[in-house]
């Protein structure tokens, strides 16, 4: 069940979610293999998790935001800071499993159901609003996407790839750098092609998503580890959307220790 925070209220859609129903779903694992606790980390006297909600809260217009986790610890301290958070199971194994159960427990009718991870801290409200503006195309599967501008991005297999169509629908994603330019030398590829690396931002329909959790792993998502090649494979459209926002997202504690480096605790 969900329960809600001191603070919590449900708001009307308004048009800067293009007219439709949003709900902005936040998964927040405890049992992080190689960050155990990562939700509630301190970052700067605030705990992730409460950053990644507040960032979150910036943008106007969801009807509404919630925490999705299996721990209760988490469950405690979002309460305590005003969320609503929603109480999901412990097999999931991905984010998108978790916002289906979530959407299927609030019991009523959405469009959009929108995925931010509980690690991005620091996501730039504007790519929300960005990616709220594809809403109007009514496609099932939205994702932000990134030009490229370095060599050690472009060449990275921690860092997916994706090739798109004229119409912004993407072909493929890979851990390798596509498409392989034949020919020309790989320290010029920059500079002959534009390459786009993957923002890991989704919003589903509704009723894609429900199409979605139900979904085996596919060969080719096994084979990258990249989960959106499930749904293409299956045959369903992504329509991405570019951004000039970069995502700082903390996967160990390594990266938290970068991130105070950077200086982008000053807030």
């Amino acid at each position: 069940m969900c329960k809600f925070g001191e603070n919590f209220s449900i708001t009307a859609s308004i048009p800067m979610m293009q007219g439709k129903k949003v709900i902005a779903v936040i998964p927040a694992r405890y049992a992080s293999t190689r960050f155990p606790g990562k939700p509630l980390v301190d970052i700067g006297g605030k705990s992730m998790i409460q950053r990644t909600f507040e960032r979150v809260s910036a943008v106007v217009g969801w009807h509404r935001i919630i925490i999705a986790t299996d721990d209760v610890r988490v469950q405690q301290a979002a309460l305590a800071f005003g969320a609503e958070v929603c109480m999901t199971r412990e097999d999931h194994v991905s984010g998108t499993d978790r916002c289906a159960e979530v959407m299927e427990k609030l019991g009523e009718p959405v469009d959009y159901v929108v995925n931010i991870q509980g690690d991005e801290p620091f996501i730039e409200p504007a790519q929300l609003t960005e990616l709220a503006a594809g809403f109007a195309t009514n496609a099932p599967i939205l994702t932000l996407i990134k030009r490229v501008e370095d060599e050690n991005t472009l060449f990275s297999i921690n860092t997916p790839k994706v090739v798109i169509n004229e119409l912004g629908h993407a072909l493929y994603f890979s851990r390798q750098t596509i498409p392989f330019l034949r020919g020309v030398a790989q320290e010029d590829w920059l500079a002959h092609h534009p390459f786009y690396k993957h923002i890991g931002l989704y919003a589903y329909r509704a009723d894609t998503l429900r199409e979605l959790s139900l979904l085996k792993p596919s060969a080719l998502e096994l084979a990258e580890s990249l989960e959106q090649l499930r749904w293409l494979e299956k045959g369903y459209v992504i329509q991405t959307i570019q951004t000039e926002y970069e995502t700082i997202g903390i996967d160990s504690p390594a990266d938290l220790e970068k991130i105070k480096k950077m200086g982008f605790l000053g807030a």
